[in-house]
């Protein structure tokens, strides 16, 4: 068997290179920590990018992982009904309110599945050239090529023009500046109610509620991006009832299967409809072992007591970070972000913070040039809390 370098070594003959990743390999995790291959013990507060919503090792989730696994079916393809997927799927409408749902694999997949939805909404209500999506300036919503269109950041857009067409981009938090891009070509809105890779940013309540009128005065889609800010990340299920402004549809992604790679497309009714046999399709979208995943996340969702815990939790973060900040008032600009999605920006560059914490003990990744982010797995307690502010301002001491 290969040692940890040997195995990273390999991975850099064989992968492409399109990440630049840090050297450790995590072989096993308990709750919010992780162990490395060399034995070395980790405090995460990546959980995957806000992916892994239960921690490590959670028992409901193994369970309803294994029943699957013990029936030896984990894919039949979307031939068939399965039951996973459709549990799943009724508890996605009954959290949300809004009526229909569409599975895939991912969050680019899920924004991707909302633009198809989008145009054919338009050419339906307005005609074949009412094709004309808004998104905001530093959004997020995938690598994929409409999903990178849709985000508004040139670095991502960089070598790979010609981008899709009919894409244009509004300010965020600025009502005046989306009612200027509308026209009568205009057929949806997409919006992150908190921005996540742009730099853990919320919308303004104003800002959501003036846009959800401007797209009923116009007739035009609006849809959430909340593949990182939802599944209870902001302490509610969906992340538009934190708001109370209701989206014709939201993409999911992320939280939704706790681990198990599945996104979603939940549609409320103004466009329910719109999607017919044979316009959208995905192989292994919501497949046995994802719908399983997604279908246990969502029963947890339903608990209050697991979000009445994410809420304590996530004032208690948000309190520490303040805390810091007092500390380190010329390091940290600004405190932001919402429930157990938060952000500190620095006056320093973070990836020698984000360094000085692995080696610490502590896992952290960025969100954007200056701003490190805060995404524990949702089950998080208050002494893991402690561990990793103490680790955090070890560093920031010594810069």
């Amino acid at each position: 068997m290969m040692n940890t370098s040997e195995y990273i070594a390999t991975g850099k003959n064989h992968f492409a290179p399109t990440y630049a990743q840090l050297p450790l390999i995590i072989a096993k995790g308990e709750g919010c920590q992780v162990t490395d291959t060399e034995g070395n013990s980790y405090l995460d507060f990546v959980a995957g990018i806000a992916v892994n919503a239960l921690g490590y090792g959670h028992e409901g989730l193994k369970s309803a992982l294994s029943e699957v696994l013990e029936t030896g079916v984990t894919h039949t393809s979307n031939l068939y009904w399965n039951t996973y997927a459709i549990e799943a799927a009724k508890n996605l409408t009954k959290l949300s309110g809004l009526e229909k749902v569409f599975f895939c694999n991912s969050g680019a997949e899920a924004n991707e599945a909302a633009l198809k939805l989008a145009r054919k909404y338009g050419h339906a209500k307005k005609g074949a050239d009412a094709n004309k999506i808004i998104s905001m300036k530093n959004s997020f919503h995938g690598r994929t090529y409409g999903a990178v269109t849709a985000t508004g950041q040139q670095k991502y857009h960089k070598n790979f023009a010609p981008m899709m067409p009919d894409i244009t981009y509004a300010d965020f938090n600025d009502l005046e500046s989306v009612a200027a891009k509308i026209d009568k070509r205009t057929c949806a809105i997409l919006i992150e109610p908190v921005q996540g890779e742009g730099g853990i940013k919320p919308a303004e309540l104003s800002f959501l509620k003036g846009v959800r009128d401007l797209c009923d005065q116009h007739d035009i889609l609006l849809i959430f991006d909340e593949v990182q800010c939802g599944m209870g990340r902001i302490g509610t299920p969906f992340a538009f009832q934190q708001f109370d402004v209701r989206p014709d549809a939201v993409s999911l992604a992320k939280g939704l299967g706790a681990g198990v790679p599945v996104g979603a497309l939940v549609i409320g009714n103004k466009a329910a409809q719109t999607f017919a046999p044979g316009d959208h399709a995905s192989t292994f979208g919501g497949n046995y072992l994802a719908g399983a995943a997604a279908a246990y996340m969502t029963s947890k969702l339903q608990e209050s007591d697991f979000l009445a815990h994410i809420n304590e939790s996530a004032d208690y973060l948000k309190s520490a970070l303040l805390q810091l900040a007092t500390t380190y008032p010329n390091l940290i600009n600004e405190v932001r972000g919402m429930g157990l999605m938060m952000g500190i920006e620095l006056s320093i560059a973070i990836g020698p913070v984000i360094e000085g914490c692995f080696d610490g003990g502590l896992l952290l990744v960025g969100a954007g040039a200056h701003v490190i982010r805060f995404v524990p797995p949702l089950i998080v307690e208050k002494v893991d809390i402690d561990k990793a502010m103490a680790i955090l301002d070890s560093v920031l001491k010594d810069c």
